[in-house]
Formats: structure tokens, C-alpha cells, sequence
């Protein structure tokens, strides 16, 4: 099932239906300080339980993402004025070997999965976001710049603290908000000392099914419908 079909269906979207293992969906991101998408990335369902979200984000995917209206990539734009240039969304393919992200319910990040070439670990990676909201084609979120990288060894540290500051200073995120944001990280840190889910359980020895295809980008990523839901 595509998130077209499951769009159209209404077979994923509120209550208590799930999507099952090789549905494809959308996994997106509001800018900050507005409400309009500017990330989106065509996802395949691993496991969708009460408890968890799973998808898989496979080589090659065609994604979209910012970039300055002359091309530059955000990351290559000097820290000073990388959120006040103007963007725009541009389509991109996902580099790489992959992602398997998890997320379990009103948790203010994610945990990413990263492999080198020929599915030897990397790391786990906590993307601190907003909890996501589902609707019938995916996910949402708002992605909130602080991260912490997490290492095999069980040692972790705090990752884009300058883009955690400047996006302050640009007026993208409240001291307030900040506040939230960086609790949510000594939370997630907390867990992470203590080892808890996700990290014990196995998932670095998880493997694509070979028959899933690689999802496409649907036509109109940015306007298809949002609704709260668990």
C-alpha cells in the first residue's frame, strides 16, 4: 500500500488502524516558526504497534529538503545566516545506506539507525523533534536542531548545539521552547545511561525484507491532508 492508496482508503489515518509492515508513508517536517512542510521523506513501514513506529528510509529515495534559493545547501551556508536566507524546498536523493528510524508515542524524539557500507553499525542517533502526529498518509513533526549521537560503546554525545543557538537567535525558536527542548534531551540522556528502549533491543541486526521497493515521492507531498491522531 502506497500513502497514496492509504490516503485515498483511509485505512492508517486517527484512531486505533495501523499500517503494516511494507506500506509505504510519509515521513515529514514543518519549517520551524511555520506551519508549512519543508521536509519530506517517503518512508516503508518495518512495525506499527501502539508501543512503535518503525520505518525504514531506503537508499536512493527521492526526498525533498530546503535549500537557498541559489542552490546552496543549508548545511553549507556560514551558521550566521543560515535560517534568515531565503529557501525553498528542493527534491534530493537520499544518500547512503539507509535509515530505520523508531519512535513510540508522545516522545519528543526519534531514534535513528545508521550503518556503513556492507550493514556493519554505526550509530544510534536521537533526533529531538515534536511528537508525531499521524495522519492517513504518515507522520509529522517539527524537528527541534539539538541531537545526540549515541555510539556502541554506550558513550553519547550532544550533537548541532551552534544550530540549537543560532536558531534562537533567529528568532525560530523561544527561550521557552529551548527550555522544553534541551529537558527533552537530559531526558533522553537519562535513558540512555540506563539503556533502556531502545537501544538494547536488537535492532542493529535488523535487516530490509529484499522484495520492498523504494517509495516515490507523491506529486503533491506538501498538501496532502493533516489530522491528529495517536
Amino acid at each position: 500500500m502506497t500513502a497514496d492508496t492509504a490516503r485515498a482508503t483511509g485505512t492508517t489515518g486517527g484512531g486505533t488502524a495501523r499500517w503494516a509492515p511494507g506500506d509505504h508513508i510519509l515521513w515529514r517536517y514543518r519549517g520551524n516558526a511555520t506551519d508549512r512542510i519543508h521536509i519530506c521523506r517517503p518512508v516503508t513501514v518495518v512495525q506499527d504497534s501502539p508501543e512503535l513506529l518503525a520505518v525504514w528510509l531506503a537508499p536512493g529515495t527521492t526526498c525533498v529538503r530546503p535549500q537557498l534559493l541559489d542552490g546552496t545547501p543549508v548545511h553549507r551556508e556560514p551558521l550566521a545566516t543560515r535560517y534568515t536566507r531565503p529557501r525553498r524546498p528542493a527534491r534530493c536523493e537520499w544518500l547512503g545506506t539507509g535509515v530505520l528510524k523508531l519512535a513510540r508515542p508522545a516522545e519528543p524524539w526519534s531514534v535513528w539507525l545508521f550503518w556503513e557500507p556492507g550493514w556493519t553499525f554505526k550509530n544510534w542517533y536521537v533526533n529531538l523533534e515534536e511528537p508525531l502526529r499521524r495522519w492517513s498518509g504518515g507522520v509529522d513533526s517539527e524537528d527541534h536542531f539539538l541531537d545526540i549521537a549515541v555510539y556502541r560503546d554506550r558513550t553519547w554525545e550532544w550533537k548541532d548545539e551552534d544550530e540549537f543557538a543560532q536558531a534562537q537567535r533567529a528568532g525560530l525558536m523561544s527561550s521557552e521552547q529551548a527550555e522544553r527542548v534541551r529537558a527533552a534531551g537530559d531526558a533522553a540522556v537519562e535513558l540512555i545511561s540506563a539503556w533502556r528502549t531502545p537501544f538494547p533491543d536488537g535492532w542493529e541486526h535488523w535487516r530490509p525484507d529484499p522484495s520492498w521497493t523504494v517509495p516515490p515521492l507523491p506529486a503533491d507531498w506538501d498538501r496532502m491532508s493533516v489530522h491528529s491522531g495517536p
